[in-house]
């Protein structure tokens, strides 16, 4: 570098950029410019160059595919953050270090672009989703805890259940930061050698601009390759977004969140009551049939018996008038009497001969007599 005259500096090419790079770094070490995107192109599929322009100027501006949030087309609105830079060879441009959509018409173009895009990957198909353990013991949180998301998520959790443990990741929900707090979040639940059982995202209402985080490629994707399944509510009822859809179940709103991931304990309460009394009731049914029951088998048993026992006695009566009639005693009281000759009963006439003794046994006694003659009738 050479003086030509007073107040004047020389420099060489190299030494001017050198430092005209040392001027910008410490004046601007980054800046933030919003405009309209011009002549937006990829290199090797790695490099992008574009401009942003206004209804005067033109910048140009350089960086990598992995700075888009997603699918851009050249008129959108953008709002580029960037180190501005002299380069050696190729001159002046911005070294992109954020990119977001500004302008809700630019915003929702963006989003419509992703979502054609991995829509076409199956990214939103509705066999990918999963149910939510109901309710779950843990889950993980990822939202900002000084929102009013996240305490009416928390009020509205614990008046209608208890006992779940909650583990929350503190993240901010806009801005440029966003996309990469929400996406490493969801990765360092999934890295916990216990996960939560489902992951729970969630932020409350407001612009296009304030909820264009969660359509970015980083978070939709992030939500998409969860392993724990995922329940998303960002805004309002009407406001959609394509977190929304990667996630296994979309609730309108924070507050519908909780009351889609755990039941009403009132209720539940209310139902096992109910059900209790139904058990009753039926257990009462049951018990009085089995006593209706019991008392017939009874009252049959006991016909059943009292059949046997009359049907007994008849039998137990014939067999006594059998006997009756065939008792020798009974014989004798007709009239008849028992011969007997050395202690045998006789039979027949043959075996008497006169002068013989015979023992003759009345109904009422006994005698002996000798006999006079035997003939034949």
């Amino acid at each position: 570098m050479v003086q030509s005259k007073p107040g004047d500096l020389e420099f060489s090419v190299s030494q001017f950029v050198a430092v005209l790079n040392q001027t910008l770094e410490f004046a601007y070490p980054d800046v933030v410019i919003i405009g309209e995107l011009a002549n937006l192109r990829v290199s090797k599929n790695r490099w992008i160059y574009f401009d942003l322009k206004d209804e005067s100027a033109s910048v140009k501006f350089f960086g990598t595919v992995y700075q888009l949030p997603g699918p851009l087309e050249n008129g959108m609105l953008l709002k580029v953050r960037g180190q501005p830079r002299l380069h050696n060879l190729y001159g002046f441009s911005v070294n992109v270090q954020s990119i977001q959509p500004a302008g809700e018409g630019s915003i929702r173009k963006a989003a419509e672009l992703l979502q054609a895009k991995l829509t076409a990957e199956g990214l939103f198909d509705q066999a990918r989703k999963r149910q939510l353990p109901y309710p779950p013991a843990r889950i993980g949180l990822v939202t900002s805890k000084q929102s009013a998301a996240y305490a009416d998520f928390i009020k509205i959790l614990s008046a209608r259940w208890q006992g779940i443990d909650i583990n929350l990741i503190d993240v901010q929900v806009q801005g440029e930061v966003a996309p990469a707090q929400i996406s490493a979040a969801l990765e360092q639940f999934n890295a916990l050698a216990e996960p939560p059982e489902a992951l729970v995202i969630i932020r409350g209402g407001g612009s296009a601009e304030d909820l264009a985080a969660f359509s970015t490629e980083q978070v939709t994707r992030a939500v998409a390759a969860s392993r724990v399944p995922t329940l998303v509510a960002i805004g309002h009822e009407v406001d959609l977004s394509l977190a929304e859809l990667a996630a296994d179940v979309r609730a309108s709103t924070p507050s519908n969140a909780a009351e889609l991931l755990v039941p009403d304990r009132t209720h539940v309460l209310l139902g096992l009551k109910a059900a209790i009394e139904q058990l009753d009731q039926a257990g009462q049914r049951q018990l009085q049939t089995a006593r209706n029951n019991l008392q017939r088998q009874v009252l049959a048993l006991d016909q059943i018996f009292s059949h046997l026992m009359n049907q007994t006695r008849q039998e137990i009566a014939g067999r006594r008038q059998l006997l009756e009639a065939l008792n020798p005693e009974a014989v004798l009281r007709r009239g008849y009497a028992i011969v007997r000759s050395q202690g045998r009963a006789i039979r027949s006439i043959k075996a008497l001969a006169a002068g013989g003794i015979v023992d003759v046994r009345l109904s009422d006694g006994s005698f002996k007599a000798t006999i006079d003659e035997v003939g034949n009738d």
